[in-house]
């Protein structure tokens, strides 16, 4: 590997902490996997250091309390939601004092080379390095044929596809230096099994899914790269542009084979497993009630 570390950034900007109460051990048995993650948390000063994209609410928020639970210190990032993220922070922060951060940018910054240093930055000014990085920001609505339009490709294309390519490579020599791994939510959908009238989605995945497999050859062994294609593990918001027709949920949810929609800290669970997972890169695990089995293409 010919990339080399670059000199940890002398920053103006001070980390974004919200300094609390006194220390808490976390619980051993809410570790998802306590027999090969750690039952008792590091030091402040040597604590490993989780970035998670789009992490104030939902999966991204399930990832951060499970990965804190475990010991790590966290970067919570948002675009416009300010207020969930500083409360989960507060929260964390009041379990282990100076444990999470937040760092607030909208993903277009890839598009800049300025901005996107600031972010990068910005991240390691917060705890002086970095791990793991979690792709988890991502939109995703339809696109039926006949009125795709530009935008619409750009911004599925952008958050989900050239944002985590182009942050992993800026953010890659502090990876490097951790011996760190890049960790990508996908989609069962993104692999042969398309979803009707989300076409540009369906292709922004797939190009995301096959980033895990091209990075996880070229960054070996220096960082591990790997994935996790979620099935239904939360239903979008009732009125967000994101939301899906009642009658395909209800199509959806009976033809998973465990009858149910997941929950958020199944993929955190994952998440954390393929973090500590010190033999495993290129591999993306699917977490999905069985429903990849049983998808003919038409829900």
């Amino acid at each position: 590997m010919s990339i080399k570390p670059k000199e940890k950034p002398k920053s103006a900007i001070k980390p974004m902490y919200e300094p609390t109460t006194t220390h808490q051990k976390p619980n051993p048995e809410n570790l998802p996997f306590s027999d090969t993650l750690r039952s008792e948390p590091l030091s402040a000063d040597t604590a490993a250091v989780m970035l998670v994209t789009g992490s104030a609410k939902r999966i991204g928020a399930a990832i951060v309390c499970s990965a804190h639970a475990a010991g790590y210190r966290v970067i919570i990032h948002y675009h416009h939601s300010k207020q969930a993220a500083a409360a989960l922070a507060e929260t964390l922060n009041r379990q282990r004092p100076y444990s999470a951060a937040l760092i607030q940018a909208d993903l277009d910054i890839v598009n800049d080379p300025c901005a996107l240093a600031r972010f990068t930055e910005q991240v390691i000014a917060q705890f002086g390095r970095l791990d793991v990085l979690v792709h988890n920001a991502s939109r995703f609505y339809p696109s039926p044929i006949g009125d795709i339009s530009a935008a619409q490709w750009q911004e599925l294309f952008l958050t989900n596809a050239k944002a985590p390519l182009l942050l992993s490579q800026s953010l890659l020599p502090y990876l490097i230096e951790q011996q760190g791994n890049i960790i990508s939510l996908l989609d069962i959908h993104a692999h042969d099994r398309p979803f009707p009238n989300y076409s540009v989605y369906n292709m922004a995945k797939a190009a995301h899914r096959s980033m895990v497999q091209s990075l996880a050859l070229e960054l070996a062994p220096d960082v591990r790269v790997n994935g996790v294609a979620p099935g239904v593990n939360i239903l979008p918001e009732p009125d967000s542009d994101q939301t899906i027709a009642p009658q395909i949920q209800d199509a959806i949810i009976n033809s998973i084979p465990l009858q149910r929609i997941g929950r958020p800290k199944d993929i955190a669970q994952c998440v954390l497993y393929l973090a500590t997972a010190d033999y495993v890169t290129g591999h993306i695990i699917t977490v999905d009630g069985g429903r990849s089995l049983t998808l003919a293409g038409n829900c």
